[in-house]
């Protein structure tokens, strides 16, 4: 898997917050971001599937 770059901007305070999270975990701010991202990518593709798999089941 390769990897990519983004740049982005945010606000100092959200930036504190972020540095604070992710030092409570032992974390960088980077790698805690990746894994809040790809959280909730899983988060969003495991929803999909439960639904593709009551349409296809009938379950309301």
């Amino acid at each position: 898997m390769g990897t990519e770059v983004l740049s982005l901007r945010m606000d100092r305070e959200l930036l504190e917050r972020l540095r604070h999270h992710a030092a409570r975990r032992g974390m960088s701010v980077q790698d805690y971001v990746v894994r809040t991202l790809m959280r909730d990518d899983f988060d969003q593709r495991f929803q999909t599937a439960v639904e593709e798999t009551e349409k296809f089941y009938g379950v309301t």
